[in-house]
C-alpha cells in the first residue's frame, strides 16, 4: 500500500514537534525547468506538452541541447520527452536535456555491450547498452565492468532501452563483497556532508516527472525499507528515518537549499562511497537521491550526475 507521506509527517510533527518534521519548502527557482513531450520544433522555437498545457519557448543563440552529449537544435524529435531550463521569464529556453534518463546500481550480468545491473528493490533489474564508442570513456571511471561491479551512468532512451552516454562517478576496481568497511565519522549537529546524486521517479510512471522529494539510504528496514530491503552499512553517518520525515538539503555548489521530503527508498546507494568531482568534490558516500525535478530545482546540472551536499535532519 503507498505511503501517505504528507501524514507521515504530519504524525512526526504532531509526536515529536514541528522542529522534527519542517514543512517542505518550495525553491525559488531563478531559472524555472519545465518538463513535456515535444510537440514540434522549428529553428527558432520549441513546443511542448506540459502539466500546464502547449507550452512555447524560444531559442537564442546561447541556447544549448543536450542529447546523450553536446548536440544541436536539428537532434530534437517530435515525441522526445524534454526538461527545458528557461531564463527571461518562462519563454526563452536556457538549455534543454532530451531523453536523459540514468541507472545506477550492481551489474548483475554481461553480454556483449549489454550489461544488466541491478537497481536495487524499488527499481529492479535494468537492460544497459554500452555502445562501442562510448566503452571507452565508461571504462575509464568504470574499469570491471562485470557482475558484483557497481555501475552508475547517465545515458539516453532509445527505442525504449537505456543507452549508456556517460559515467557519472568513478567505481573501485573490486566487487562489492570485496569492499572494506566504510569509516564513517560522526554527524555534527544532525548535519551529515556528502554527496547527493538523482534518480528519476517518472520511470514506469510518468505521472510521477513532477514529484519533488528524495530517495534515502538509511530508511527503517522493518516497515518503509521492506523485507526485500538490500540496505548496507553506509559510508555516511546516516541516521535511521521513515517515509515522510523531511529534511533539509542544502547544495553546497549552488548555495541553494529546500526542506524536502522523503518519497523513496534509495538502499542501492549506501553501496556508494564515491566522491562527487563537481565543484572541487566533497565528502564520500551518498547521503540522498533527489528526484529530478528538485535535483534540477536546486541548481544541479542532471548530465554531471551529482553535488556536494549538507543534508539537516530534525
Amino acid at each position: 500500500m503507498p505511503v501517505d507521506v504528507r501524514a507521515r509527517r504530519r504524525y512526526t510533527a504532531a509526536v515529536l514537534g514541528e522542529h522534527a518534521a519542517p514543512e517542505p519548502t518550495g525553491v525559488p527557482e531563478a531559472d524555472p525547468v519545465v518538463r513535456g513531450v515535444v510537440t514540434d520544433v522549428s529553428r527558432h522555437v520549441l513546443g511542448v506538452a506540459t502539466s500546464r498545457g502547449e507550452e512555447r519557448f524560444l531559442f537564442e543563440a546561447a541556447t544549448t541541447f543536450w542529447r546523450g552529449g553536446e548536440v544541436g537544435v536539428s537532434d530534437l524529435r517530435v515525441g522526445d520527452d524534454v526538461l527545458v531550463r528557461c531564463r527571461a521569464g518562462r519563454w526563452v529556453a536556457e538549455r534543454i536535456w532530451a531523453g536523459i534518463a540514468r541507472v545506477t546500481g550492481v551489474i548483475a550480468g554481461r553480454s556483449g555491450e549489454e550489461l544488466e545491473v541491478d537497481t536495487g528493490h524499488t527499481g529492479g533489474r535494468r537492460a544497459v547498452v554500452v555502445p562501442y564508442r562510448v566503452s571507452g570513456r565508461i571504462g575509464v571511471r568504470h574499469p570491471v565492468p562485470e557482475p558484483g561491479y557497481l555501475f552508475d551512468a547517465i545515458g539516453v532512451w532509445e527505442d525504449g532501452a537505456f543507452h549508456a552516454s556517460v559515467p557519472a562517478t568513478t567505481q573501485p576496481p573490486f566487487a562489492v563483497w570485496d569492499a572494506a568497511p566504510p569509516k564513517a565519522p560522526a554527524a555534527v549537529g544532525g548535519r551529515v556532508r556528502g554527496t547527493v546524486s538523482w534518480y528519476d521517479p517518472a520511470v514506469g510512471d510518468p505521472a510521477q516527472g513532477d514529484l519533488r522529494g528524495a530517495a534515502y539510504p538509511a530508511l527503517d528496514r522493518e516497515s518503509d525499507c521492506g523485507p526485500e530491503c538490500d540496505r548496507v552499512r553506509a559510508c555516511r553517518p546516516l541516521p535511521l528515518l521513515s517515509l515522510g520525515t523531511t529534511v533539509g538539503v542544502r547544495n553546497e555548489c549552488a548555495d541553494r537549499s529546500a526542506v524536502l521530503p522523503l518519497v523513496d527508498c534509495a538502499a542501492v546507494s549506501s553501496r556508494f562511497c564515491d566522491r562527487c568531482a563537481d565543484c572541487g568534490g566533497g565528502e564520500e558516500g551518498r547521503i540522498a537521491q533527489l528526484t529530478l525535478a528538485s535535483f534540477l530545482a536546486l541548481g544541479g546540472r542532471p548530465e554531471t550526475g551529482c553535488f556536494a551536499a549538507t543534508l539537516a535532519v530534525g
